[in-house]
């Protein structure tokens, strides 16, 4: 039987995956109604993201030493508040601002959700409940994202954003009400928590996610305007597009995480990141050939969350003693692609290059990462341990 504790936690993630995902389905219409384009509306996702690489060291520096359910009751007071305010933006400026404030609690939550599922869990079964944590971000991408699509394209933008808030009601129920009263975490101190930074590795295995993702989201962050005018599809078939996205990530996830039980965390992750860039590839030059382009982006999608579970593991065996902030810096460096690949892949659009180029941007974003993760492997193996 799903533990209860488990369920709220992915209710969390479910939410902050709805918030940070669902810019990329209602970008047209957000920028139509603010009167700005939509490279420019891409800066939405990109404060998202920087708010999360803000919110997680920030929570460590504030709430470290403040048992954990606390701490994730707070988080979701902010997402709550952010999204609220969000829903009621009046210009570009308010809007920007409140997508940075829903951003905050992101990557501390889920940093602190995986401390709190691994100490639920029974013994043996830790991986898997971190799993159940995260399965909430899979299943907003498979049915929130393109409901809150849906949302925006039948009656406003701004309801996608109402419903965050509404769900934000429920999180904190459900975190007050299942999630156990555990004790705060061993207080080693502000620098103990970033002691672990003083290795390479650890920002080896930082860089393949930041640039390894980043790579993805310069095409997926414009991925609505290059379905609707480079494949050809109408505005109406975006929400079931967005579905199989979804569907992508999470069959991604599920194959991610058994294959680097089966064959090693860091092999996976190269290996995952070389197909990235087939897909990027394949989508800038057949992007024009509908089937094809739906087929690259289900690729595309579930690379970028094939990379999570290894990711989010290996970073954990790297900061060992500081687990609260290294648990979040999988979700920072994640988030700060995120923001890197929305900026990056807006440049060619912005030139008047069309909504192929991103994807063609991407890929030299994720060679970055690629580059980072084979490092990471020929140190380890010269070394003389066995690269998991």
């Amino acid at each position: 039987m799903v533990k209860k504790s488990l369920l709220a936690l992915a209710s969390g993630t479910l939410g902050l995956g709805i918030a940070e995902f669902v810019m990329m389905g209602i970008l047209p219409n957000v920028a139509h109604d603010l009167g700005i384009s939509i490279p420019t509306a891409g800066h939405f996702i990109s404060a998202y993201a920087i708010g999360v690489c803000v919110g997680a060291p920030l929570t460590v520096v504030v709430a470290r030493t403040r048992p954990l359910k606390q701490i994730l009751l707070g988080l979701v007071a902010v997402y709550l508040l952010g999204n609220l305010c969000a829903a009621f933006s009046a210009n570009y400026w308010m809007l920007l601002l409140m997508r940075f404030v829903s951003g905050l609690p992101h990557g501390a939550f889920f940093g602190v959700g995986s401390i709190v599922a691994e100490k639920v869990a029974e013994k043996g079964k830790e991986s898997q409940a971190v799993s159940l944590m995260i399965a909430g971000m899979t299943i907003a991408n498979l049915f929130g994202v393109p409901f809150g699509t849906m949302l925006s394209n039948l009656v406003s933008w701004r309801f996608p954003f109402l419903f965050n808030a509404a769900w934000g009601v429920l999180m904190f129920y459900l975190v007050w009400k299942w999630v156990p009263v555990l004790p705060a975490l061993p207080d080693v101190g502000l620098k103990g928590q970033f002691r672990f930074l003083k290795r390479l590795a650890p920002w080896l295995i930082i860089l393949t996610t930041m640039f390894g993702n980043g790579g993805i989201f310069c095409w997926f962050s414009y991925v609505t305007p290059q379905m609707i005018h480079e494949a050809g599809f109408s505005p109406s078939h975006i929400t079931l597009i967005m579905m199989f996205a979804g569907l992508g990530m999470t069959v991604g996830n599920l194959v991610g995480g058994k294959c680097g039980d089966l064959y090693g965390l860091a092999p996976v992750i190269r290996f995952t990141q070389m197909l990235m860039v087939v897909s990027l590839l394949g989508t800038f030059f057949f992007v024009s050939i509908p089937w094809l382009s739906v087929l690259l982006m289900f690729v595309g999608t579930a690379c970028l969350f094939a990379v999570s579970p290894p990711q989010q593991l290996l970073l954990l065996q790297n900061s060992r003693g500081s687990e609260m902030m290294g648990a979040a810096c999988v979700q920072i460096a994640f988030n700060l692609g995120n923001a890197v690949g929305a900026y990056v892949g807006g440049l060619p659009v912005e030139a008047g290059m069309g909504y192929r180029y991103p994807a063609l941007a991407g890929v030299f974003v994720v060679i970055l990462g690629l580059a980072a993760i084979s490092v990471y492997i020929r140190r380890e193996r010269m070394a003389g341990k066995v690269c998991e």
